[in-house]
């Protein structure tokens, strides 16, 4: 083990044997390694070797192992654990014992008998104040010693690669004498440390007996007011915030001392406080601001002496404290107060601004107007409305409301929002013209309101079911005579369809000199915006022949009976023969907004929705029917109506300034 001198050495010893058969001695390497590492090497004759270490350090523990190497042959031992413990004690030197505040001293650690890696530390009394890494066993620093006064020095060591080794014992202690090199500054404050906004207070800073270059400073809030060389003397107006700690600071090279002073500074007048009211105010509404202190110094001011005055945007607006006007756009803006002392002395032009009042003044709602989203309102279909007004500032409460439920709100707080309805149904184009919204930003102030009665003229209500009447009422009419058929229905048409036509829901529909072919089937449907198509009932229609037709119809049977006896070679009778015809009236719409079909369909009807009625039988509306039908109407006994089939109806487009009300479509 290391420690005190007398401490006995580490050995090494190697031996060897070597089988040969030479007459020269063989020549032998022998290595020692600790921890692998080779740390003594040497060639020899010799079977044996030894390796001295002297003295022992804590820096030679470790795993030792030797290896022998004869020729090409080597060969190694086994290993050993070598611990050496305990750390020399190092000694410490300084160049000089006696300096001033913020000189440096150099100084020397050294362990001479260590080896390795070593970390020194330097304490100064009980405060470490340095450490330094080294690559032998000794360290040369400087030390700055700040502080007058007697300074005791010390160091001590650790290994760097060995940290179980521990640390070493503490070096013999150096004492050293620090000088001040000059004394703390001295800070005076006149006439005192507490005064009254408006006095003059003086700062006096100054070192005494200070040597040459020593520097003084005043400093606030880390804020250097004023700096000299050795005294300093500073004048300040203190206002309330120059209250607080004041700071004298003496500097000279890297020794700085300082001393603290505070004082307490009584407010004039206490800072002035605008006041609006109401506090939210809307255009067109009186506003009115004020200004006021509500503390002041008895001792040097009364309260009239002090004086105010408001501004807008920084320019002056009145001298008083107080303002009231009409709030309006153009006197938006930032609001502030200043008052100002009128007193005698030192308490004259002292000034003081309030906290600044921002007046936008808000923007009164306007009427709101009720919209159907997606424009399109069928009655009793669900349907969802929309509550806005064009102008007003926000938030905006809106209300609907509509019969037989409860009042509903939304509230729009942003650009952003929609006040959106959700209505279930309405079935009655009456209740519509009771629907109506509220639009309220101000509650002092009435809210606007609007109806939905243009939501009414808008509204499509869906058709009901049509109805075909015939006239004469029987269905029977004999040719020549009138046809009259009319389609009716008893909603969804709100104006007649046609100028021409009467104001009733209804559609007539007059055939002019019936004819066999008019015979049949009649039926009509009716068509809206609402998409609800109705059909009505068939009508069948029987047309009887003319008195002058029966006797000729009389005539020519007389006359096939005597052929029939004649032609025995006849065995049957002409067959009558069918004849279908389609007549269609198209009444076009003068409005596609509630436009509405009825159509009277007389025969067979094609199935397919684009089937041209010309194809389908002749119109109504022709005036003359060729004389080669109506020659084989004539010999026919019988009519055979036929099967009635449906046809789908679509809304014609018009031009809208042809006529302003709502119409629709009847075929016939």
């Amino acid at each position: 083990s290391g420690g005190p001198p007398g401490t006995p050495p580490a050995y090494c010893c190697l031996c060897v044997s070597v089988s040969h058969d030479q007459s020269q001695p063989l020549t032998h390497s022998f290595n020692f390694l600790r921890d692998d590492v080779l740390v003594y090497s040497k060639n020899t004759t010799e079977p044996a070797i030894l390796h001295q270490l002297t003295p022992a350090r804590a820096a030679n523990s470790g795993t030792y192992k030797c290896q022998v190497i004869v020729q090409d042959k080597s060969k190694g031992s086994s290993t050993h654990r070598l611990t050496v413990t305990g750390l020399q004690t190092p000694v410490l030197q300084v160049t000089s014992q006696i300096l001033f505040e913020g000189d440096e001293v150099a100084a020397t650690c050294s362990a001479p008998d260590e080896s390795g890696s070593l970390l020194f530390h330097f304490y100064q009394d009980q405060e470490k104040i340095k450490q330094v890494r080294a690559s032998g066993n000794s360290v040369e620093t400087r030390l700055e010693l700040k502080h007058a006064g007697d300074k005791h020095l010390r160091c001590y060591f650790e290994i760097t690669m060995l940290p179980d080794a521990g640390r070493s014992n503490n070096s013999n202690t150096v004492k050293v004498m620090v000088e001040e090199l000059f004394t703390t500054p001295v800070m005076n404050i006149l006439p005192g440390k507490e005064v009254i906004e408006g006095d003059i207070v003086k700062f006096v800073c100054r070192v005494v007996n200070p040597p040459p270059n020593v520097v003084v400073f005043l400093t606030k809030d880390k804020r250097v007011l004023k700096t000299a060389y050795i005294s300093l003397s500073h004048t300040l107006r203190v206002l309330a915030e120059d209250s607080g700690e004041y700071v004298c600071k003496a500097d000279r090279g890297n020794v700085q001392k300082e001393a603290y002073e505070s004082i307490k500074v009584k407010e004039l007048f206490s800072k002035p406080v605008l006041v609006m009211k109401p506090r939210e105010v809307f255009e067109t509404e009186r506003f009115t601001l004020n200004c006021d202190t509500d503390r002041y110094s008895h001792e040097r001011i009364n309260i009239g002496d002090v004086k105010y005055s408001l501004y807008r945007n920084q320019v002056l607006l009145t001298s008083g404290g107080n303002y009231s006007a009409t709030a309006h756009p153009s006197l938006n803006g930032n609001y502030s107060c200043q008052a100002q002392a009128q007193g005698r002395g030192q308490t004259k032009n002292i000034f003081k601004n309030s906290t600044q009042i921002v007046l936008k003044a808000k923007v009164p709602v306007s009427v709101p107007l009720l919209s159907v989203v997606g424009g399109r309102l069928i009655l009793g279909k669900p349907f969802q409305l929309q509550c806005q007004s064009d102008n007003g500032s926000l938030p905006i409460t809106y209300t609907l409301l509509s019969p037989h439920r409860q009042a509903e709100f939304r509230v729009v707080r942003s650009p952003w929002d929609l006040a959106l309805f959700n209505i279930t149904s309405i079935h009655r184009s009456t209740d519509i013209h009771s629907v109506s919204c509220k639009a309220e930003n101000n509650p002092s102030q009435p809210h606007m309101e609007s109806s939905g009665e243009h939501l009414r003229r808008t509204a499509t209500i869906i058709v009901s079911r049509p109805v075909l009447t015939v006239t004469p009422n029987m269905g029977d009419v004999a040719e020549g005579e009138d046809l009259t058929l009319t389609c009716t229905v008893q909603r969804g048409i709100a104006l007649p369809l046609l100028s021409k036509t009467t104001n009733d829901m209804r559609l007539s529909h007059s055939v002019q000199g019936v004819s066999r072919e008019h015979g049949g089937g009649y039926y009509c449907v009716t068509n809206n915006p609402s998409d609800d198509s109705q059909r009505s009932a068939m009508v069948t229609v029987g047309v009887k022949l003319a008195g002058w037709k029966k006797g000729l119809i009389a005539a020519f049977c007389i006359l096939l009976t005597v052929s029939l006896i004649i032609i025995i070679l006849v065995k049957k009778c002409l067959l009558p023969f069918r004849r279908e015809r389609t007549v269609e009236l198209s009444v076009k719409p003068a409005s596609t907004k509630t436009d509405e079909t009825l159509r009277l369909t007389h025969g067979k009807v094609n199935e397919a929705a684009n089937v041209t009625p010309g194809v389908m039988g002749r119109s109504v509306w022709s005036d003359h029917i060729s004389g080669s039908e109506s020659d084989d109407q004539t010999s026919e006994e019988t009519t055979e109506v036929p099967e009635p089939q449906y046809t789908e109806v679509h809304p014609q487009e018009v031009d809208p300034t042809r006529a302003p009300v709502k119409k629709g479509t009847y075929t016939v």
